[in-house]
């Protein structure tokens, strides 16, 4: 390609971090946001949930040259602690000692990668520009000023789509022949809170763990933040008992949280005020394929596979979308046909893995963590894992801890399951799991 020349529409986390990759390379970018510019108006949170940083997100944040602004207001979650109704807590690691996950401001890490971004030359950042006709034969886009109405086309060789769950060039893509799209919304909503410091600065909670309060079929989590607040997310059915269409009240919020979260409540000054102001917002799952058009259209990040965030892996897939594909571009120095038919041939299948994880880890924290035989599962398997090491990684190692391919973590999660279920039909086990006939299954397993 003789233009180095490209369009990126969307510029949240993963369209700032490819326009910060691609720029290093050399190309002009224009990259396009409909919202207004977060370097001056700040960022409206009360729609998104903190980000849970694990290793494929750090490997892009040291790429994209930010990670040492990003680390220190970085909180390391070592585990979730679990609180039940009697207020009773109970953590969980969630890999080896030493390995945590992080939690992250999404405002604030979209901030730095856009100050970044606009730091290079060869980048033109276009605020408050909404996407409103894109010509997949010429690769052109019609954008409106979204306060003015103003008008005007932009043309590139390279169109990279990252803009969203409801992405106008996925809508575009779409209208092609032989593009499969399927949307599952859950039946649950969300709704950000929050616990601000302690009195005098400080946590009111363990601030090295992810928090959560398991109440079966809904449940409330919560993710420190530097300054020693917890930015808190309930996750409630829309209609039903209990659901979100319950809560009419101040009374009726109240009501609720002192059933179900006595010891957030106590924690919650401005509940109500939370309550009233967020939005509840929807959980969707998105899956599509191609990703690609022609070798000039390419989604990335949630545009491609929107996901739930219950693996904390949104985020780090989108930027693993970043960097597999600049790691592509030096594999096929830049040659785009290559990088792109490569790139929507191997990766579809991860995006499609980490749905699937991600849709069976929210059953697993609202119902199985405070579960008698899902602790003892998971005690048994790290047991397997200290003792055989990586030949028995568990699945949860593997997406947060790893590169391991989600496709490849996802038959592994399978394939352990297998195995437990064999190990746990083992009398007396709950008492004793060091033993031979667990050693012979894991032989015969491995063997397999």
């Amino acid at each position: 390609m003789k233009e180095k020349r490209a369009i990126i529409v969307g510029a949240g986390l993963v369209g700032s971090l490819w326009a910060i990759l691609l720029a290093k390379r050399g190309y002009e970018i224009d990259l396009y946001e409909r919202r207004s510019d977060m370097r001056q108006h700040g960022y409206f949170g009360g729609r998104s949930i903190n980000l849970a940083m694990s290793r494929r997100g750090w490997k892009a944040i040291e790429r994209a040259g930010i990670k040492s602004i990003i680390e220190p207001h970085a909180l390391p979650m070592k585990g979730r602690m679990i609180h039940s109704l009697e207020g009773d807590l109970a953590f969980q690691p969630y890999g080896k000692e030493g390995q945590a996950i992080y939690s992250v401001s999404r405002g604030g890490l979209n901030l730095e990668l856009l100050k970044v971004a606009g730091e290079y030359p060869n980048v033109r950042l276009h605020f408050d520009q909404g996407c409103r006709k894109v010509d997949i034969e010429t690769n052109t886009i019609t954008f409106e000023h979204e306060q003015t109405g103003e008008r005007h086309t932009a043309e590139a060789p390279l169109i990279f789509g990252t803009d969203g769950a409801f992405s106008s060039i996925r809508g575009s893509l779409m209208k092609t022949s032989r593009f499969d799209y399927a949307q599952q919304y859950l039946t649950h909503a969300y709704k950000e809170l929050s616990i601000p410091p302690a009195a005098g600065g400080g946590f009111l909670m363990d601030k090295n763990a992810l928090h959560i309060w398991p109440r079966h079929q809904f449940m409330l989590i919560a993710l420190p933040n530097a300054d020693g607040s917890f930015t808190c997310t309930l996750f409630l059915a829309f209609e039903g008992d209990p659901s979100f269409e319950q809560l009419k009240t101040d009374r009726d919020v109240e009501a609720f949280f002192e059933r179900y979260f006595p010891d957030a409540l106590s924690m919650m000054p401005t509940l109500l005020e939370d309550f009233r102001t967020n939005p509840t917002s929807s959980l969707v799952t998105v899956r599509c394929s191609p990703w690609q058009y022609e070798q000039r259209i390419l989604l990335l990040g949630d545009a491609a596979h929107a996901i739930v965030p219950f693996y904390g892996q949104g985020m780090n897939a989108g930027f693993e979308d970043c960097t597999i594909l600049d790691d592509l571009a030096t594999a096929h120095q830049e040659d785009w046909d290559a990088v792109f038919t490569h790139f929507n041939r191997d990766r579809i299948k991860d995006g499609n893995a980490i749905a699937d994880l991600a849709l069976r880890n929210f059953v697993e924290m609202r119902d199985l963590v405070a579960d008698p035989q899902f602790l003892l599962r998971k005690k048994i398997a790290g047991h397997l894992h200290q003792k055989y090491g990586d030949a028995f990684l568990p699945s949860y190692s593997m997406v947060s801890f790893s590169d391991t391919p989600y496709s490849v973590a996802l038959k592994a999660a399978d394939d352990q399951d297998k195995l437990l279920d064999h190990i746990l039909q083992l009398e007396g086990i709950a008492e004793k799991w060091d033993r031979p006939e667990v050693d012979a299954l894991f032989e015969a397993w491995r063997r397999r």
